[in-house]
Order: C-alpha cells, then sequence, then structure tokens
C-alpha cells in the first residue's frame, strides 16, 4: 500500500483546490468553487496513488479546459 504517497498527493490536490474554492468565490464562479470542493475531498475516496493523480490532473485541467474552450 502506498499510503504516503496517497496523503502526500492528497495534500498538493486539497491546497489546489483550496485555491479553486477560494476563486470561485470570490469570483462567483460555480465550476472553480466545485472544482475546488471535489479536488479537496476526492482522496478520501481513492486509496491508489496513480488513481488519485490522475483523476487530480482531470480536475484541475476541467475549468482551464472550459475556459479555454469559452464552454
Amino acid at each position: 500500500m502506498d499510503s504516503s504517497a496517497v496523503l502526500m498527493w492528497g495534500v498538493l490536490f486539497g491546497s489546489i483546490g483550496l485555491g479553486y474554492l477560494i476563486y470561485g468565490k470570490q469570483q462567483k464562479k460555480v465550476l472553480p468553487l466545485l472544482t475546488g470542493l471535489l479536488l479537496m475531498g476526492f482522496p478520501y475516496f481513492v486509496s491508489s496513488a496513480w488513481q488519485v493523480v490522475l483523476l487530480g490532473s482531470l480536475l484541475v485541467a476541467l475549468p482551464l479546459m472550459v475556459k479555454k474552450l469559452n464552454l
């Protein structure tokens, strides 16, 4: 079990999520706010380090891709 790796990746993505949450709340934008909540919460439910990295990377990129594509 790679619990220390999951913990470290969870802390990293949780910190990024806190940034998204603060940004979304201040700018009154729903997508960054929800993405921040998901980034802070999903490591509690994922037990593999590679799954944390994959899902966290996708969630970090989601608001950036939506902004880039003007959706």
